[in-house]
Formats: structure tokens, sequence, C-alpha cells
């Protein structure tokens, strides 16, 4: 039997310096009833996401409130000091999940920080903390050199993304060997976790970029809303939404046909997921200036309800054939609603998991489109999109978008990144395991 010495964060200052060796891999949060548990409907701050599984958590989880973001570079040039890294992370993950602080397990012998858990998450629940991990192309080849061995085990669908119409990327928002998205109902708890991951990476990785998000599905768990103020995620395939409410599914779409990998390999990948990530500034100041009207021309929805222009519900299948009195099409054909829809996609599909950001002020000169230029909103979406081969899913959606979609007089793709995230890993595994096996 394994020995745990603390059950939840509330014991970490009394037994965390003394018992940190005698960790084991059984030790699991206690459920408890805390004195300011939100009324019913809320998220409840002790509750717990499972970490160990076929599929990583973080993507198919019902959405939290709030994100953590970071892409790392990674400094090492051992492939077996990766792998520690990994392994290192993926023990903490569960610890972290489970409403644990870290103990690390294992001594970063390049790390000057201590081996303890900083402790700003003591007396917090795991508040469905979930952490999910990628793998960016620059583990495998980076700057044309193969630095791990790993370069024939890069699967075709980890993809450079081409450079899109209006694309405006900056390095600093940019790229990453590996990611790690940190969510949870509870931002402390969410930055808490990816603290402790990147003091664990010291001397073998370095933050590349981080984003924040945060997310409101408001009464009920309806859609989420975003910094436009109109729903978004209506139309993903298949996800339950958020606060468990389950939202509609396409008739014959199933996970494992648009998020999850299967025999298309590598096998490493089977169960996992490609992530497409991209910081979208949104000028909202402008935005904000324009008739109701004119912004559901442009989504292809109304904006209080989510309906489809035409239908009367958020989740009513959107006319595309449908005309007005003068045969325009009530859905424009530059809506943003039809050019991403499915049906004009050749059934291309992804899975939305997108937060809002602001990141305070910026002064707008050159880069972004001066409809104002002086100290604006460095505002807008961090829009994450899972699927089975972004090839077939983000690029060939977002390739017809960026030059036709009417709300691209709004927005600017300013970073992210490309990353595969392989399946999830069994107690005693780590993420990605099955890919330095081949090493």
């Amino acid at each position: 039997m394994s020995f745990c010495p603390f059950t939840s964060r509330r014991g970490f200052l009394t037994a965390a310096g003394a018992l940190a060796g005698a960790l084991g891999t059984g030790c699991m949060a206690r459920a408890e009833t805390r004195a300011d548990q939100p009324a019913s409907g809320a998220p409840a701050l002790d509750a717990v996401e499972p970490f160990w599984g076929v599929h990583q958590a973080g993507i198919l989880t019902p959405q939290q409130a709030h994100c953590y973001f970071a892409a790392f570079d990674l400094v090492t040039e051992k492939v077996g000091e990766v792998e520690s890294l990994l392994r290192t992370w993926t023990n903490a993950a569960a610890q972290l999940a489970s409403g644990n602080p870290v103990v690390d397990l294992g001594r970063n012998p390049y790390s000057a920080t201590p081996a303890v858990d900083s402790g700003e998450a003591q007396g917090l629940g795991a508040a469905r903390l979930t952490l999910t991990f990628g793998f960016g192309p620059g583990l495998f080849v980076k700057d044309g050199k193969d630095r791990y061995g790993l370069a024939a085990q890069r699967p075709a669908a980890l993809v450079d993304l081409p450079r899109f119409n209006g694309d405006q990327l900056v390095p600093e928002h940019t790229g990453g060997d590996l990611c790690i998205q940190a969510c949870a109902d509870d931002p402390q708890v969410a930055f808490h976790a990816l603290r402790q991951l990147a003091r664990q990476a010291d001397g073998l990785a370095q933050m590349r970029w981080l984003q924040t998000g945060f997310s409101s599905s408001g009464a009920m768990g309806e859609t989420p809303r975003n910094l436009l103020g109109f729903k978004d995620g209506t139309q993903n395939p298949v996800a339950p939404a958020p606060n468990g409410r389950k939202g509609p599914s396409r008739p014959g779409l199933s996970p494992d046909e648009v998020i999850w990998v299967g025999a298309e390999g590598p096998d490493w990948m089977r169960g996992g997921s490609y992530l497409v990530a991209r910081r979208i500034r949104i000028s909202l100041e402008h935005w904000d200036r324009s008739d109701v009207d004119f912004q559901e021309q442009i989504i292809g929805r109304r904006k209080a309800s989510g309906a489809p222009l035409g239908a009367e519900g958020e989740f009513d299948p959107p006319d595309f054939d449908m005309a007005d009195k003068d045969g325009n099409p009530v859905i424009p054909d530059t809506a943003h609603l039809r050019l991403g829809a499915a049906a004009n996609n050749g059934g291309a599909q992804i899975l939305r998991r997108s937060y809002s950001y602001n990141d305070g002020l910026t002064f707008i000169a050159e880069r972004w489109p001066p409809w104002r230029q002086g100290m604006l909103y460095d505002a807008g979406l961090f829009f994450m999109a899972y699927q089975r081969d972004p090839r077939t899913g983000f690029i060939k959606i977002f390739d017809k978008m960026s030059k036709l979609d009417a709300l691209n007089q709004f927005t600017t793709h300013i970073g992210g990144g490309i990353f595969a995230c392989p399946g999830g890993a069994v107690e005693g595994g780590f993420i990605g395991q099955g890919l330095f096996r081949r090493a």
C-alpha cells in the first residue's frame, strides 16, 4: 500500500518537508466540504478531473473558466533529459490534478531552485484542473537539425503552419518545442500548476511565451460568449459544454472521427490530437462602434440568441440557401458562420476550445489595422482548435476564411503554434512514452 503524506494542499506546510520522499503514486486528494462551497450550478472548487487515461484531459473535458497556456523552448541537447523532463512533468501533473502540492519525485540536477511546491495554492481545491501537453515541430527538427534523433518519428500531420492571408505573427507569441495547457475553475490553481512545471524544467527548457484566458458560460451552462459579444463554440461537432451541459452532435460524428488520432498513426499518437493555437487580437474599439445589425451580418448569427440568421434557436442548422425578398442570401457570402461551416468545407471539422484574453493596453501604430492609432485594448481571442489532422481541419477551413471572412477587418492573428498532443498515460508511465521508446 502506498503512503500518502498529505491528502490535499491544506496539509502541505506540515508534511512536505519531512515526507517528500515518501510520496507514492497512489496518493489522491480527499474530497472535502468547503465553507465557501459555491451554490448549485456553479463549479465545485474541490472537483477533480481524472489525469490518467487513454486520452489526455483538457481536450474533451468540459471547459473550465480559466486557462494558462505556455510554450517552451528546449535548451538541453540530450534526448534522455527530454524524456526525464516529461516523466517529471507527468508525475507532477497527476499530483496537481488530484489537488495535491508538488513533491518532486526526481531531482533535476540542472536546477538551482528548491524541489518544493511554491505554496500559493495551499488551501485551494483541485478546481477541475487539467494539464495537457503537446510537442511542437522543434522537438523533431529545429534549424535543420535532428538534435534528439526523433526526426523520423515526426507525424506527417504535424506540419509547419502556412502563412495565412493577413497574418502578422510576432516571435514573442509564436512557436515552441513543447506546450502546456493548464485549465481550471480557479485562476490561481491554473497558474500555480504551470508555475510548478516551469520550475521543474529549469536548465532543460525555458518558457518562450505565455497566454492567459478566461471563459464564462453564464447561467445554466450556456454557450460562452467571446469579447465580440457572440456565443463561441455553438458549432462544435462533439463536446460536453460548460458545467456538463451536453451540446448537440452532428449526425454520424464521434470524437474518434473529429478529434482523436487513429490507425493513421504513428502509434505513439494514437488517442492523441493535434492542437492549433492562435492569438487573435480584436479591434474592440472599432467593433464597439458598429451597429448590432452589421455585426450580425458579419458573424451570420443573432447576437442575443446565437441563432443562425433566418432561424430561431442557437442550435438550429443554418440554411445557407435561404434568400431574402431581393434574392440576397440571408447568411451573407462573407459571413463567419458560412465560411467556417463543415457543409462549406468538404465536411472539415475542428473542436474549438477557446478563451478570451485581455492583456491591458498597447500602442497600435502600423502593425495592426490602423482604425484608431494610440493606446488600445490588447485583447481578443486565444483560439485553440483540436483535430485529428490539421491539414484536413484547421488549415483547410482557415485558408478560405483568411481571405474572405468579413470579420478579418476587426481581427489580426499575431501568434500561436501547432502541437502534437499524444494520447494519455497510464499510472507509472508518462506522456509521450511511446515516442521515446522508438528514439
